[in-house]
């Protein structure tokens, strides 16, 4: 590995854990919602929807970062906002209204190093065929701070608050501030930087590339199904009754074989061919969706256990695939375009998930996600191999 592409895997590693790790307070924020201010399943999952809005716009952001300052530089920028907005978080006792608020600017800043970081690896990967691999250290990166995840937002949810874990997110800022330093950004990175084209005519450019218009438009109906993971989580509370730590603990199991669903991906990237497998992946995540018909406590962690490792593979081949089918010299929007297509699909699985479950109950909920898995399916053959 030469020093430029160790470089990038160290940022992109360093972005990926902090994205991961600012889950540290998510455990005790649901609870926070569910058992200090009693809000329903269906509020909760319209909250979360509100919190990933910014992940939405993320071609905005993608098209910001291409035309001012630099990448590196915007991760800076966004650290040293979040330190603020975690102080805040942390050290006062707000009202939901300004949580939530707070809680969108911190998703924001999120989002505009994963851009910066996106953009980085879409480059640098085609050049070097690496997309896969980079992506998949990138998702290494933020399953191991899933493992910190599990047991420590379990602790911090069992002994403190939501606020305690936010102001541990601080020497992580600052350890991501520190990495970013050293990486040096040369200028074919950026090379949107100086053009003056304006939002609409760079989105133009990028709507009249009919692959990518395909490739978004399979990505939307590929993640789209009515998502049923929050009333899961209340039957793991309210009728399988376990404690907080042992649902950190099983999150952690799985966050292990993430890691070796990724490990996987990254020996076998540059060797599957991805459209087939795309094909053959469609009907499994229907079965799969169906197994949560049988929910007991012991089902609970097998699925947990064999859907974490074949789940992270699939994703990553995913998002190889969108890393592959970038539009060149617009690979950091474009890029952000199909990752906000993505995000928009699982919005939209959350809110038709929140809506559904009242009208329809979960039974039937799992079985309409099940089926809405195949609405992807007469697009597979217009995708390019790449």
């Amino acid at each position: 590995m030469n020093r430029r592409l160790f470089w990038i895997f160290a940022l992109s590693s360093a972005v990926y854990f902090t994205q991961g790790i600012e889950g540290l307070p998510s455990q005790s924020l649901f609870y926070y919602l569910k058992e200090t201010l009693h809000f329903s399943p269906e509020k909760i999952m319209v909250i979360n929807s509100i919190l990933i809005s910014a992940w939405l716009v993320k071609p905005v952001i993608g098209y910001i970062i291409d035309n001012s300052f630099s990448k590196k530089l915007w991760i800076f920028f966004s650290v040293a906002l979040d330190i603020i907005t975690v102080l805040f978080i942390g050290l006062l006792n707000l009202p939901i209204f300004m949580l939530i608020i707070l809680l969108l600017w911190n998703s924001t800043n999120s989002a505009f190093r994963d851009v910066s970081a996106d953009g980085i690896m879409c480059v640098e990967g085609k050049i070097h065929q690496a997309t896969g691999r980079i992506q998949s250290i990138q998702w290494i990166s933020i399953s191991i701070s899933g493992l910190i995840i599990g047991i420590g937002g379990g602790i911090i949810a069992q002994k403190w608050d939501y606020r305690i874990g936010y102001l541990c997110l601080i020497p992580i800022y600052i350890l991501v501030a520190i990495i970013a330093s050293f990486y040096k950004e040369t200028a074919t990175l950026n090379n949107n930087a100086n053009t003056k084209n304006s939002l609409l005519r760079h989105l133009k450019e990028l709507l009249m590339d009919k692959n990518l218009l395909v490739v978004a438009l399979f990505i939307f109906l590929y993640k789209y199904s009515p998502s049923f993971g929050t009333p899961l989580f209340f039957i793991q509370r309210d009728v399988f009754k376990w404690g907080k730590i042992w649902i950190g603990f099983l999150g952690t199991i799985g966050t292990v074989f993430e890691i070796c669903g990724a490990l996987l991906y990254y020996k076998f990237s540059t060797k599957i061919k991805i459209r087939k497998w795309l094909f053959f992946s469609v009907f499994l995540g229907a079965i799969t969706t169906l197994s949560y018909l049988y929910y007991t406590p012991v089902t609970a962690v097998i699925y947990n256990v064999l859907y974490s490792f074949i789940g992270m593979f699939i994703f990553l081949m995913v998002m190889d695939f969108m890393a592959r089918n970038t539009t060149k010299g617009f690979e950091a929007t474009s890029f952000a375009l199909l990752c906000s297509v993505s995000n928009l699909s699982l919005t939209a699985s959350n809110l038709s998930g929140a809506f559904l479950l009242s009208k329809i109950g979960l039974k039937w909920l799992i079985v309409l996600s099940a089926f809405t898995s195949f609405l992807c399916l007469p697009l597979i053959k217009k995708l390019r191999e790449t």
